[in-house]
């Protein structure tokens, strides 16, 4: 948070901008102005302003209000929340959260002020009130509940805020707190993608016996995920978590379809290497930011392929596409087909993501915890190759019996919603085929986390991918399969996520 107790507030907009990314004018006018907001929108938008009540109540003061309005804790004050509207499009413009001491007011203020959607600075000027505002501070936060539901924006993604006091007689007569997502007031096109994650469940085929390769079976979820900005630049940058991934997808896709440049700014994102496919999640948000920039109409199956993903797996990329729970045909496999060795995405170069044979959505009544112990990273790069090479093929009796819990088991109970069926099969998966292998080469603390959490209740437990991401799923409350969690990784430290499945894709907002 930037902070600033007097003028001028210029320097504060100043220190925000240099944290948060270039500000337009418009913006800085209006975390600056110490005139009427109310006003300053209907010259920005050509038209009448209105505004919304969400809240009003009247509250006894906490020691922040108290504090802050000079009051007693415990006095009454009147909490309201409006959102400021263009009045013909009713598209939503400033969030205000306002305090105010009920002692200050005279009858007739008052009455306008709880019982009107009138702004304030119009109540003001009704009752010819002499006042002047004070800005306190200039500020970002990440965007709520109740901002995604106001504003149509995805969760985290940034909101600009200014706190100001209105006061009178030397005294607040009232406290606000305004915000307006950073992408709204601009001139340029701008592009925001929020990116599930992904649960793989497993791989299916790794014999080729049959002239087929790969396969898999996973789960698209809405955390943790990854929240991207992009804007058209002259050269081709990247900022934030993970920069290079994001920057280094972006340039292949720029080199292939002869694009621009951009900006792009990961604001939000989780760890790599742990399971849940964020570099292949954050590889296709960069490519598809910046196709979408450009108008480029072009296929998430043909960005994966472009940024060298899913030449294995397909999963990752149907999450990003369509989301829910997904099962992949895998590659042919042979001289002249899609591939001649068994080997992860990242040493398939210019091989289709495999295509979705069966996609559904994945009950959202069913709660999936994950547990991510801070141990090694998942195998990647040449350890990866090397498993690959050293473990495959399989044991064909394997790959039947795998296949069987998939589609004889695993598919009828998530359908009709059986969860016992379901994670009997989860559970069974975690001994047969290459999933065995994933499990047998883990830290000895996911084998403690997936046994502590189905003692604790879980229906199934897990490891995704190459882990250690261990997953959970059940249909009960869920605290004590956490708690259960977090003790077993209490030697080693690490994070516990409630989470749901995701039964759409990327979401991908123009600003």
């Amino acid at each position: 948070m930037v902070q600033s107790s007097s003028f001028p507030i210029a320097r504060d907009i100043l220190e925000l901008e240099s944290i948060v990314g270039r500000l337009s004018p418009v913006q800085k006018m209006l975390l600056g102005t110490d005139g009427s907001v109310t006003s300053l929108l209907e010259v920005v938008t050509g038209g009448p302003v209105e505004i919304e009540t969400l809240v009003q109540k009247v509250v006894p003061a906490d020691e922040a209000v108290a504090r802050e309005l000079q009051v007693n804790p415990g006095e009454e004050v009147n909490f309201r929340v409006v959102l400021l509207k263009n009045a013909n499009s009713q598209e939503a413009l400033v969030y205000a959260v306002s305090h105010t001491p009920l002692k200050r007011l005279d009858a007739s203020f008052k009455d306008d002020l709880t019982k009107a959607d009138i702004p304030i600075g119009v109540i003001l000027k009704k009752h010819r009130i002499e006042s002047r505002r004070d800005i306190t501070s200039t500020a970002f936060l990440p965007a709520g509940q109740e901002h995604c539901r106001a504003f149509g924006v995805f969760a985290r993604e940034i909101m600009l805020t200014r706190c100001y006091k209105i006061i009178r007689h030397g005294q607040p007569l009232i406290a606000i707190k305004e915000a307006f997502p950073y992408n709204s007031f601009r001139d340029e096109r701008r592009v925001v993608i929020q990116t599930p994650s992904r649960l793989h469940l497993t791989l299916t085929d790794l014999t080729g016996s049959i002239g087929r390769v790969d396969g898999g079976v996973g789960v698209s979820l809405d955390e943790p995920n990854i929240l991207l900005e992009a804007e058209r630049c002259e050269d081709l940058v990247a900022v934030g978590e993970n920069a290079d991934r994001a920057l280094a997808a972006a340039h292949a896709v720029q080199k292939h379809l002869n694009l621009g440049g951009a900006r792009l700014c990961i604001r939000s994102g989780y760890k790599m290497h742990v399971g849940l496919g964020g570099g292949t999640q954050l590889g296709i948000a960069a490519g598809k930011a910046l196709c979408e920039l450009y108008d480029r109409q072009i296929s998430v199956r043909e960005i994966a392929r472009i940024i060298m993903r899913g030449g294995t797996s397909g999963i990752g990329t149907a999450a990003f596409e369509t989301g829910g729970f997904l099962i992949d045909g895998g590659h042919s496999y042979g001289p002249g087909k899609d591939k001649m060795s068994f080997s992860p995405s990242a040493a398939c170069g210019g091989v289709r993501p495999a295509a979705v044979t069966m996609r559904h959505d994945f009950p959202r009544d069913w709660k999936i915890i994950l547990a991510l112990p801070e141990v090694a990273a998942g195998a990647h790069g040449k350890k990866e190759v090397d498993i690959f090479r050293d473990y495959c093929p399989l044991p064909i009796a394997e790959v039947h019996e795998l296949c069987y819990q998939i589609l004889v088991r695993m598919v009828p109970s998530l359908v009709e919603e059986n969860l016992d069926d379901f994670a009997a099969a989860v559970n069974r998966v975690q001994e047969i085929g290459f999933k065995k292998i994933e499990v047998m080469l883990q830290h000895p603390v996911v084998h403690q986390l997936m046994a502590a959490m189905r003692e604790a209740g879980a229906a199934c437990a897990g490891l995704s991918s190459f882990g250690p991401a261990v997953y959970a799923i059940t249909d009960t409350g869920g605290r004590d399969i956490e708690a259960a969690a977090r003790e077993a990784m209490r030697d080693v430290g690490g994070e516990v996520l409630i989470t749901r499945a995701r039964n759409e894709g990327a979401r991908v907002r123009m600003g």
